[in-house]
């Protein structure tokens, strides 16, 4: 239904603090793990603050996006969707010289980020990232790039372990809109034609590789994709969990799942704290034709949320048998 993104193991930790944990190329002491910790309490750096940077990488953040406006959408573009731009708007402004700061779901050479020529940012999502806080971690690259020379990607991310979050960094009443593209021109200012040879082949990639994915507007963070075999919708929710596999159980076991004939939920995905129910659709079914159902939809599933009789046999089944297609993307 989606391709999972391989998981990268904890690397060792290594504890910054002062200047460098701020960004600035200051010499910091670099110990191993049985040896006298730097800030001389005379215990072992593992047993000090070596603790803290590790629990700092270690620990997964469940949901990262927690709080932003559009948390469905967040985990959409991070795990779901090709092409995407979103504008971005900072809690305290836009830096001087920093006209824009736009999401993208992905960059050129998997750059973490890059500060174009004019001075704007572009903050790659679907990178892997140091640590289980995915928001810390993007703060901490965004930081990088609003300071980076224009006209120079950030190649490498990092965040100090008690950095900001991208909930300090965002403004909370700002809209999240995203822009679903076809493809991933919008890495060039004007013609692609105009871009660097290393951009132009990593773009031309990046095209042969996209699914074709159109955002519906009559319900939240649902998204329509074209494969060669069938199409799919795949739908992130807000729900809690438990919940609203009660209330898909209820529908699937009453047959009122469906996105109407030759549509079917098979299952859904696991993605940063937040479910995806997906449905199959045929071939000939486009994103239009998905409008109507959807919002038909909406309504049966917010009258089954609001059910709390226990389920039937027939819905244990159900719920049972939706519970074994999830699949974990983080």
């Amino acid at each position: 239904m989606a391709k999972k993104r391989p998981q990268t193991k904890a690397t060792k930790p290594q504890h910054k603090t002062g200047a460098r944990a701020a960004g600035v190329n200051e010499p910091v002491p670099v110990v191993g793990a049985r040896e006298p910790c730097p800030c001389g309490s005379g215990r072992r750096y593992k047993a000090c603050h070596g603790r803290a940077a590790s629990h700092a990488v270690t620990v997964l953040v469940q949901r990262p996006f927690e709080g932003l406006p559009g948390e469905c959408d967040w985990v959409a573009l991070r795990e779901l969707v090709p092409a995407a731009t979103v504008e971005l708007t900072l809690k305290d402004g836009l830096p001087e010289g920093v006209p824009s700061v736009t999401l993208a779901t992905v960059l050129p050479m998997a750059w973490p980020a890059l500060r174009r020529e004019d001075g704007s940012v572009l903050l790659g999502l679907q990178n892997d990232t140091p640590s289980g806080d995915l928001s810390r971690d993007l703060a901490g690259t965004l930081q990088q790039a609003l300071t980076a020379p224009p006209g120079s990607p950030v190649t490498t991310g990092s965040a100090a372990a008690d950095g900001v979050r991208l909930q300090d960094l965002l403004d909370p009443d700002a809209a999240f809109e995203p822009t679903v593209h076809s493809g991933f021109e919008f890495w060039v200012p004007g013609s692609a034609e105009q871009a660097a040879p290393d951009v132009a082949a990593s773009l031309e990639r990046a095209n042969a590789a996209a699914i074709p994915t159109v955002k519906l507007e009559s319900v939240d963070a649902a998204y329509w994709c074209e494969t060669p075999e069938k199409n799919h919708l795949r739908w992130v929710m807000p729900h809690p969990e438990e919940r609203l596999l009660d209330a898909l159980a209820r529908l699937h076991a009453a047959g009122s799942s469906s996105l109407g004939e030759g549509t079917r939920l098979v299952g859904s995905f696991r993605a940063h704290g937040l479910m995806v129910p997906v449905w199959d659709l045929s071939t000939t079914m486009g994103a239009e034709d998905c409008e109507k159902p959807a919002a038909e939809f909406a309504e049966r599933l917010a009258a089954a949320l609001e059910n709390d009789a226990p389920l039937t046999a027939e819905e244990r089944r159900a719920r049972g048998g939706l519970t074994n297609r999830q699949v974990t993307l983080s």
